[in-house]
Protein backbone atom coordinates (compact mmCIF):
# COMPACT_ATOMS: atom_id res chain seq x y z
CA UNK A 1 0.00 0.00 0.00
CA UNK A 2 1.32 3.44 -0.94
CA UNK A 3 1.62 6.49 1.21
CA UNK A 4 -1.31 8.27 -0.38
CA UNK A 5 -2.52 11.32 1.48
CA UNK A 6 -5.79 12.88 0.50
CA UNK A 7 -5.43 16.49 -0.59
CA UNK A 8 -5.95 19.02 2.16
CA UNK A 9 -9.30 20.78 1.84
CA UNK A 10 -8.97 24.36 0.66
CA UNK A 11 -9.58 26.94 3.34
CA UNK A 12 -12.31 29.52 3.14
CA UNK A 13 -11.03 32.36 0.93
CA UNK A 14 -11.80 35.14 3.43
CA UNK A 15 -9.23 37.39 5.06
CA UNK A 16 -9.25 40.71 6.89
CA UNK A 17 -7.44 43.73 5.47
CA UNK A 18 -4.83 43.42 8.23
CA UNK A 19 -4.31 39.73 7.41
CA UNK A 20 -3.86 40.53 3.73
CA UNK A 21 -1.33 43.24 4.61
CA UNK A 22 0.64 40.73 6.72
CA UNK A 23 0.69 38.20 3.86
CA UNK A 24 1.83 40.86 1.39
CA UNK A 25 4.54 41.99 3.83
CA UNK A 26 5.75 38.40 4.23
CA UNK A 27 5.82 37.96 0.44
CA UNK A 28 7.77 41.19 0.04
CA UNK A 29 10.23 40.25 2.81
CA UNK A 30 10.85 36.80 1.34
CA UNK A 31 11.24 38.04 -2.24
CA UNK A 32 13.18 41.27 -1.72
CA UNK A 33 15.21 40.62 1.43
CA UNK A 34 15.65 36.96 2.31
CA UNK A 35 15.88 35.35 -1.14
CA UNK A 36 18.67 37.62 -2.49
CA UNK A 37 20.79 37.00 0.63
CA UNK A 38 20.37 33.23 0.40
CA UNK A 39 21.02 33.24 -3.36
CA UNK A 40 24.25 35.16 -2.81
CA UNK A 41 25.31 32.68 -0.10
CA UNK A 42 24.64 29.78 -2.49
CA UNK A 43 26.64 31.51 -5.20
CA UNK A 44 29.58 32.00 -2.81
CA UNK A 45 29.36 28.40 -1.60
CA UNK A 46 29.35 27.14 -5.21
CA UNK A 47 32.72 28.82 -5.76
CA UNK A 48 34.28 26.54 -3.13
CA UNK A 49 34.44 23.58 -5.46
CA UNK A 50 32.91 20.16 -4.78
CA UNK A 51 29.21 20.79 -4.23
CA UNK A 52 28.33 17.24 -3.21
CA UNK A 53 29.93 17.67 0.22
CA UNK A 54 29.47 21.40 0.60
CA UNK A 55 27.03 21.91 3.49
CA UNK A 56 26.58 25.63 2.85
CA UNK A 57 25.67 24.96 -0.77
CA UNK A 58 23.29 22.09 0.04
CA UNK A 59 21.56 23.97 2.87
CA UNK A 60 21.36 27.16 0.78
CA UNK A 61 19.73 25.35 -2.15
CA UNK A 62 17.26 23.73 0.25
CA UNK A 63 16.42 27.11 1.79
CA UNK A 64 15.95 28.63 -1.67
CA UNK A 65 13.44 25.87 -2.51
CA UNK A 66 11.59 26.57 0.75
CA UNK A 67 11.46 30.31 0.04
CA UNK A 68 10.32 29.78 -3.56
CA UNK A 69 7.65 27.35 -2.42
CA UNK A 70 6.30 29.81 0.15
CA UNK A 71 6.40 32.66 -2.39
CA UNK A 72 4.40 30.56 -4.88
CA UNK A 73 1.88 29.58 -2.18
CA UNK A 74 1.33 33.16 -0.98
CA UNK A 75 1.10 34.53 -4.54
CA UNK A 76 -1.51 31.97 -5.55
CA UNK A 77 -3.41 32.37 -2.28
CA UNK A 78 -3.56 36.18 -2.63
CA UNK A 79 -5.15 35.75 -6.07
CA UNK A 80 -8.16 33.89 -4.62
CA UNK A 81 -8.58 35.64 -1.27
CA UNK A 82 -11.56 37.92 -0.68
CA UNK A 83 -10.69 40.79 1.63
CA UNK A 84 -13.46 41.60 4.11
CA UNK A 85 -13.10 45.29 4.88
CA UNK A 86 -16.46 46.04 6.50
CA UNK A 87 -18.31 44.27 9.30
CA UNK A 88 -21.72 42.80 8.43
CA UNK A 89 -24.80 45.00 8.62
CA UNK A 90 -26.35 42.72 11.27
CA UNK A 91 -23.82 43.04 14.07
CA UNK A 92 -25.95 41.08 16.53
CA UNK A 93 -25.16 37.78 14.80
CA UNK A 94 -21.87 35.93 14.45
CA UNK A 95 -20.15 36.16 11.08
CA UNK A 96 -16.57 36.39 9.80
CA UNK A 97 -14.50 38.82 11.88
CA UNK A 98 -16.69 38.58 14.98
CA UNK A 99 -15.26 38.63 18.47
CA UNK A 100 -17.40 36.28 20.53
CA UNK A 101 -17.57 35.60 24.25
CA UNK A 102 -18.90 32.12 25.05
CA UNK A 103 -19.47 30.24 28.28
CA UNK A 104 -19.50 26.46 28.62
CA UNK A 105 -21.65 24.30 30.89
CA UNK A 106 -19.02 24.63 33.67
CA UNK A 107 -19.36 28.45 33.68
CA UNK A 108 -15.93 28.86 32.07
CA UNK A 109 -15.98 31.80 29.67
CA UNK A 110 -13.66 32.36 26.76
CA UNK A 111 -13.33 35.04 24.09
CA UNK A 112 -12.54 34.08 20.51
CA UNK A 113 -12.25 35.95 17.23
CA UNK A 114 -13.25 34.27 13.99
CA UNK A 115 -10.73 34.93 11.20
CA UNK A 116 -9.59 33.37 7.94
CA UNK A 117 -7.45 30.22 7.78
CA UNK A 118 -4.43 32.27 6.67
CA UNK A 119 -4.37 34.66 9.62
CA UNK A 120 -5.64 33.10 12.85
CA UNK A 121 -3.41 32.61 15.90
CA UNK A 122 -4.85 30.33 18.56
CA UNK A 123 -2.55 31.69 21.28
CA UNK A 124 -4.30 35.09 20.85
CA UNK A 125 -7.78 33.55 21.01
CA UNK A 126 -8.25 33.63 17.25
CA UNK A 127 -9.78 30.67 15.43
CA UNK A 128 -10.19 29.83 11.77
CA UNK A 129 -13.63 30.20 10.25
CA UNK A 130 -13.16 26.57 9.18
CA UNK A 131 -12.70 25.36 12.79
CA UNK A 132 -15.55 23.31 14.30
CA UNK A 133 -16.23 25.90 17.02
CA UNK A 134 -16.49 28.71 14.44
CA UNK A 135 -18.76 26.66 12.17
CA UNK A 136 -21.02 25.90 15.15
CA UNK A 137 -21.22 29.59 16.13
CA UNK A 138 -21.78 31.15 12.69
CA UNK A 139 -25.18 32.82 12.44
CA UNK A 140 -25.88 32.63 16.18
CA UNK A 141 -26.79 35.59 18.43
CA UNK A 142 -26.39 36.51 22.09
CA UNK A 143 -28.25 34.01 24.26
CA UNK A 144 -28.10 31.17 21.72
CA UNK A 145 -26.70 27.81 22.81
CA UNK A 146 -24.74 25.44 20.58
CA UNK A 147 -23.58 21.87 21.06
CA UNK A 148 -19.98 21.30 20.08
CA UNK A 149 -18.43 17.87 19.65
CA UNK A 150 -14.85 18.10 20.92
CA UNK A 151 -12.16 15.53 21.76
CA UNK A 152 -13.19 15.89 25.41
CA UNK A 153 -16.80 15.05 24.58
CA UNK A 154 -19.94 17.03 23.87
CA UNK A 155 -19.80 20.64 25.13
CA UNK A 156 -22.62 23.12 25.32
CA UNK A 157 -21.67 26.74 24.71
CA UNK A 158 -23.79 29.81 25.31
CA UNK A 159 -23.10 33.02 23.40
CA UNK A 160 -22.64 35.87 25.90
CA UNK A 161 -21.49 38.71 23.62
CA UNK A 162 -20.84 39.47 19.96
CA UNK A 163 -18.79 42.42 18.75
CA UNK A 164 -16.79 43.51 15.72
CA UNK A 165 -13.50 45.39 15.79
CA UNK A 166 -13.55 48.71 13.93
CA UNK A 167 -12.00 48.56 10.49
CA UNK A 168 -9.12 50.83 9.62
CA UNK A 169 -8.09 52.04 6.18
CA UNK A 170 -5.34 50.11 4.46
CA UNK A 171 -1.92 51.27 5.51
CA UNK A 172 -0.24 49.72 2.53
CA UNK A 173 2.05 52.18 0.76
CA UNK A 174 1.70 52.91 -2.92
CA UNK A 175 3.97 50.81 -5.09
CA UNK A 176 6.60 52.55 -7.16
CA UNK A 177 6.75 51.82 -10.90
CA UNK A 178 10.19 50.17 -10.69
CA UNK A 179 8.98 47.43 -8.33
CA UNK A 180 8.33 44.02 -9.82
CA UNK A 181 6.21 41.20 -8.55
CA UNK A 182 7.75 37.84 -7.69
CA UNK A 183 8.14 35.83 -10.86
CA UNK A 184 8.19 38.85 -13.21
CA UNK A 185 11.94 39.21 -13.37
Amino acid sequence: MGRYRAPRPKGTPLITAAGEARLRAELDRLWRQERPVVALAVQDAAKNGDRSENGDYIYGKKRLREIDSRVRFISKRLEVLQVVREPPTDRTRIFFGATVEVEDQHAVSRTIRILGPDEFESSRGEVSIDAPIARALLGKSVGDCVNLESPGGLRELEVLAVSYLPTTPDTQAEKTPDETKPGED
